[in-house]
């Protein structure tokens, strides 16, 4: 610690610590949630232009990849750990895109990609979180869905797709079966990518104007466009009613896709960062194997 000349101490100035960005993008609880007052385009901590953004995203991939390797391995001792990514957003907000860009950062070989489209008849034969059970990742792996139980509380709100009274008690329901997830072990990381409706007309526009993505435009996604205060009301509310201190939302800015990137793969790194896994010890003697070994 420096000295001042009379002999008295002098604080060392600290380095401004950065953001953890969990903090950042969390959602309050118990707050009324205002979609409108969220900038889709910014970016609220981390790199500020494309550039910095794709290095920042590209060092993340040495420490994501440790840290999935001691998960998994740590689950060959018992260990019941695991992580769930949930990506909800509008059509062309980028469910797709984070998995093919920031997955691709993890070995593919311990993570799980589930994505949910319209229920089959098997499944609207059963309660709507049965076909979400059958997807969860096992102990050391990283789930990923691409749409996911939130669905039916979205896509049927919107449409009228079930009685009001029934809707309502599932956002219960989600809470519930979320603390019971976190209980065995599963660690959430909730994210809704924030599109602005400015910018999903562009994107849909690219797709019409690419023959290579005709595949990918459907026509009815201008009649969802239709929809889009009503799907900006069923959102809030369901961030609203289901971030939990168990199971927070994240509100990702999704307007420009190397900022989408950059803070999805930074929040999966901190809460892997805070699971700690380790590499269990041996159970064997190393010493008597190696010399066997030495003598084959």
């Amino acid at each position: 610690m420096a000295k001042k000349s009379d002999g008295k101490s002098k604080r060392t100035p600290r380095e401004p610590r950065e953001p953890v960005l969990r903090d950042v993008l969390r959602v309050p609880g118990g707050e009324r949630v205002d979609l409108g007052s969220y900038d889709t385009s910014a970016a609220p901590a981390g790199p500020t232009d494309k550039a910095a953004g794709l290095a920042a995203t590209a060092a993340l991939v040495p420490r994501l990849a440790a840290l999935q390797e001691r998960l998994y391995a740590s689950s060959t001792a018992g260990d019941r750990r695991r992580l769930l990514l949930v990506l909800q957003g509008m059509d062309t907000s980028g469910k797709g895109g984070t998995v093919k860009h920031v997955i691709g950062l993890f070995n593919p070989s311990g993570c799980r990609i589930h994505a949910f489209k319209a229920p089959t008849p098997e499944e609207r034969g059963h309660p709507f979180l049965w076909r979400v059970m059958k997807a969860l990742p096992l102990p050391g792996e990283i789930g990923i869905f691409d749409r996911s139980h939130y669905e039916d509380v979205l896509i049927a709100r919107v449409r009228d797709l079930v009685p009001r009274p029934r809707l309502d008690l599932r956002y219960d329901e989600i809470n519930q079966f979320e603390k019971s997830l976190t209980d065995d072990g599963v660690t959430l990381v909730k994210v809704f990518l924030h599109l602005s409706y400015e910018e999903q007309r562009a994107r849909l526009l690219r797709r019409l104007d690419n023959p290579d993505k005709h595949w990918k435009f459907n026509p009815g996604d201008i009649d969802e466009r239709l929809l889009w205060p009503a799907y900006q009301d069923a959102y809030a509310l369901a961030l609203e009613r289901c971030t939990t201190d168990h199971s927070p939302w994240y509100v990702v800015p999704a307007d420009r896709k190397w900022y989408r990137n950059w803070a999805i793969s930074t929040l999966l790194l901190e809460h892997l960062e805070a699971l700690a896994p380790t590499y269990p010890p041996g159970d064997f003697d190393v010493k008597e194997c190696r010399e066997r070994l030495l003598e084959t």
